[in-house]
């Protein structure tokens, strides 16, 4: 399981979204990022889709989950 709670870019809050995370200072859960990309949606795509998410949150929550998945090998 990834530790979100070091990833600056998203916060967890449990009056907002049902408490799953967010990315900081948005009501986007960070599962749409994941969701988009399956789906066959690009990056840009989805910042489009959700301005709200900053280009850096998003390559942060990117990033972040490709560094838990290289300590985890």
């Amino acid at each position: 399981m990834t530790h979100w709670n070091t990833c600056p870019a998203v916060e967890r809050n449990p009056r907002k979204i049902s408490g799953a995370w967010a990315f900081t200072g948005t009501r986007v859960p960070v599962y749409a990022l994941f969701e988009n990309l399956e789906s066959g949606a690009t990056l840009q795509q989805f910042l489009e889709w959700f301005p709200e998410v900053k280009a850096w949150q998003a390559k942060a929550v990117l990033n972040h989950e490709t560094e838990y998945f290289k300590t985890t090998a």
